[in-house]
Protein backbone atom coordinates (compact mmCIF):
# COMPACT_ATOMS: atom_id res chain seq x y z
CA UNK A 1 0.00 0.00 0.00
CA UNK A 2 2.93 2.06 0.62
CA UNK A 3 4.84 1.68 -2.31
CA UNK A 4 1.63 2.76 -4.32
CA UNK A 5 0.26 6.09 -2.69
CA UNK A 6 5.08 6.29 -3.36
CA UNK A 7 4.40 6.24 -7.23
CA UNK A 8 1.25 8.20 -6.99
CA UNK A 9 3.09 11.05 -5.50
CA UNK A 10 6.35 10.78 -7.74
CA UNK A 11 3.78 10.53 -10.85
CA UNK A 12 2.15 13.81 -9.63
CA UNK A 13 5.35 15.61 -9.08
CA UNK A 14 6.92 14.40 -12.34
CA UNK A 15 3.43 15.28 -14.18
CA UNK A 16 3.95 18.71 -12.32
CA UNK A 17 6.83 19.26 -13.57
CA UNK A 18 6.38 18.48 -17.20
CA UNK A 19 3.40 21.37 -17.05
CA UNK A 20 5.33 23.89 -15.55
CA UNK A 21 8.54 23.06 -17.93
CA UNK A 22 5.67 23.30 -20.93
CA UNK A 23 3.98 26.34 -19.40
CA UNK A 24 7.18 28.18 -19.75
CA UNK A 25 8.09 27.33 -22.84
CA UNK A 26 4.83 28.33 -24.35
CA UNK A 27 5.56 31.82 -22.27
CA UNK A 28 8.54 32.20 -23.66
CA UNK A 29 7.65 31.14 -27.44
CA UNK A 30 4.37 33.66 -27.07
CA UNK A 31 6.82 36.65 -26.03
CA UNK A 32 9.26 36.12 -28.59
CA UNK A 33 8.00 39.04 -30.46
CA UNK A 34 6.19 40.89 -28.19
CA UNK A 35 8.58 42.78 -25.96
CA UNK A 36 10.20 45.53 -27.21
CA UNK A 37 12.35 47.56 -25.17
CA UNK A 38 11.60 51.32 -24.83
CA UNK A 39 15.08 54.12 -25.77
CA UNK A 40 15.56 57.56 -25.79
CA UNK A 41 17.63 59.40 -28.29
CA UNK A 42 20.73 59.52 -26.47
CA UNK A 43 20.38 56.24 -25.15
CA UNK A 44 20.20 55.16 -28.66
CA UNK A 45 23.61 57.17 -29.36
CA UNK A 46 25.48 55.83 -26.36
CA UNK A 47 24.10 51.94 -27.23
CA UNK A 48 23.17 51.40 -30.75
CA UNK A 49 20.47 48.81 -31.55
CA UNK A 50 21.18 45.80 -33.04
CA UNK A 51 20.30 45.21 -36.66
CA UNK A 52 17.11 44.94 -37.57
CA UNK A 53 15.65 44.99 -33.45
CA UNK A 54 12.40 46.27 -33.08
CA UNK A 55 11.98 48.02 -29.94
CA UNK A 56 9.92 51.47 -29.09
CA UNK A 57 11.61 55.24 -29.35
CA UNK A 58 10.13 57.58 -27.38
CA UNK A 59 11.00 61.90 -26.89
CA UNK A 60 9.71 64.89 -28.23
CA UNK A 61 8.62 65.62 -32.04
CA UNK A 62 11.74 68.30 -32.49
CA UNK A 63 9.90 71.40 -33.27
CA UNK A 64 10.26 72.49 -37.09
CA UNK A 65 10.76 68.94 -38.39
CA UNK A 66 7.90 67.38 -39.63
CA UNK A 67 7.69 66.74 -43.02
CA UNK A 68 4.68 65.14 -44.76
CA UNK A 69 5.24 63.84 -47.97
CA UNK A 70 3.03 63.54 -51.37
CA UNK A 71 1.44 60.18 -49.83
CA UNK A 72 1.36 58.70 -46.05
CA UNK A 73 5.13 58.51 -45.56
CA UNK A 74 5.79 61.27 -42.87
CA UNK A 75 9.27 61.98 -41.63
CA UNK A 76 10.71 64.02 -38.65
CA UNK A 77 13.10 63.87 -35.51
CA UNK A 78 12.39 62.90 -32.00
CA UNK A 79 14.63 64.44 -29.00
CA UNK A 80 14.99 64.20 -25.32
CA UNK A 81 16.95 66.84 -25.41
CA UNK A 82 20.49 65.49 -25.79
CA UNK A 83 20.39 63.60 -29.04
CA UNK A 84 18.05 63.74 -31.96
CA UNK A 85 17.15 60.53 -33.74
CA UNK A 86 15.25 60.99 -37.79
CA UNK A 87 12.06 59.04 -37.73
CA UNK A 88 10.10 57.95 -40.92
CA UNK A 89 6.45 56.35 -40.52
CA UNK A 90 4.12 55.77 -43.24
CA UNK A 91 0.17 55.75 -42.40
CA UNK A 92 -2.45 57.31 -40.14
CA UNK A 93 -0.99 59.66 -37.18
CA UNK A 94 -2.61 59.76 -34.11
CA UNK A 95 -4.84 62.89 -34.48
CA UNK A 96 -3.21 64.76 -31.71
CA UNK A 97 0.17 64.07 -32.80
CA UNK A 98 2.55 67.36 -33.18
CA UNK A 99 5.35 69.38 -33.05
CA UNK A 100 6.82 69.63 -29.22
CA UNK A 101 4.43 66.66 -28.08
CA UNK A 102 5.92 63.36 -26.31
CA UNK A 103 5.41 60.48 -28.84
CA UNK A 104 6.58 56.45 -28.55
CA UNK A 105 7.05 55.06 -31.81
CA UNK A 106 8.02 51.44 -32.33
CA UNK A 107 9.72 50.33 -35.13
CA UNK A 108 13.36 49.37 -36.35
CA UNK A 109 16.58 51.11 -37.44
CA UNK A 110 17.33 51.59 -41.27
CA UNK A 111 20.49 53.18 -41.17
CA UNK A 112 20.35 56.52 -39.16
CA UNK A 113 16.32 56.39 -39.90
CA UNK A 114 14.32 55.05 -37.31
CA UNK A 115 11.42 53.66 -39.29
CA UNK A 116 8.13 53.40 -37.46
CA UNK A 117 5.55 51.24 -37.93
CA UNK A 118 2.77 52.30 -35.19
CA UNK A 119 3.40 55.88 -33.58
CA UNK A 120 1.84 57.02 -30.47
CA UNK A 121 0.77 59.56 -28.72
CA UNK A 122 -0.25 62.02 -26.00
CA UNK A 123 -3.96 62.00 -25.59
CA UNK A 124 -4.51 65.50 -23.44
CA UNK A 125 -2.75 68.38 -22.80
CA UNK A 126 -1.25 66.99 -19.59
CA UNK A 127 -0.63 63.87 -20.49
CA UNK A 128 2.98 62.22 -21.58
CA UNK A 129 4.37 58.71 -21.63
CA UNK A 130 5.90 58.45 -18.09
CA UNK A 131 9.58 56.76 -20.03
CA UNK A 132 9.74 59.96 -22.36
CA UNK A 133 9.36 62.19 -19.06
CA UNK A 134 11.64 59.56 -17.24
CA UNK A 135 14.29 60.58 -20.18
CA UNK A 136 13.92 63.85 -20.70
CA UNK A 137 14.08 64.28 -16.72
CA UNK A 138 17.46 62.84 -17.54
CA UNK A 139 18.58 65.10 -19.99
CA UNK A 140 16.90 68.01 -17.47
CA UNK A 141 14.93 69.49 -20.73
CA UNK A 142 11.62 68.55 -18.97
CA UNK A 143 9.75 70.95 -16.24
CA UNK A 144 6.42 69.60 -14.69
CA UNK A 145 3.40 71.47 -15.39
CA UNK A 146 1.68 70.52 -12.42
CA UNK A 147 4.35 72.49 -10.18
Amino acid sequence: MKSLKKKRRIQIIIAAAVALVLAVGLIGYGFRDGINLYRSPSQMTENPPALGEVFRLGGLVETGTLQRGASETVSFKVTDGGASVPVRFTGVLPDLFAEGQGMIGTGAMEGDTFVATEILAKHDENYMPREVIDSLKEQGVYEDPNS
